[in-house]
């Protein structure tokens, strides 16, 4: 059953897309940064205090997260404030973790 919101025909570049879009949001860390922007723009440090991992490792993934469109850096000073591209990216993530969280 087809809603209005569904596009008619995807076509194999799409789903391409759409394939490089979730690698880019395979890994668990990853997940973590998208849902912690979710929330709204924040600078690295406020990123590596809330997932207590390490500044080069969250740099690593956002610029990983960058190159796939995701997110996007604002320089403010010496610091880049990071938030999401758009909000199906956060729809996508909370999906994805609310529905590993229900009993199967």
């Amino acid at each position: 059953m087809r809603t209005e919101a569904e596009p008619t025909e995807a076509t194999p570049a799409d789903y391409e897309s759409a394939g490089e879009l979730l690698r880019a949001l395979a890994a668990p860390l990853r997940i973590a940064i998208v849902m912690e922007l979710a929330a709204g723009p924040k600078y690295v440090h406020q990123i590596v205090e809330t997932l207590g991992v390490t500044q080069p490792l969250v740099s690593q993934h956002l610029r990983v997260l960058r190159g796939a469109g995701i997110v996007r850096g604002t320089r403010s000073g010496r610091e880049i404030s990071y938030s999401l591209i758009d909000d199906h990216i956060a729809h996508i993530v909370t999906d994805a973790v609310h529905h590993a969280r229900e009993e199967h």
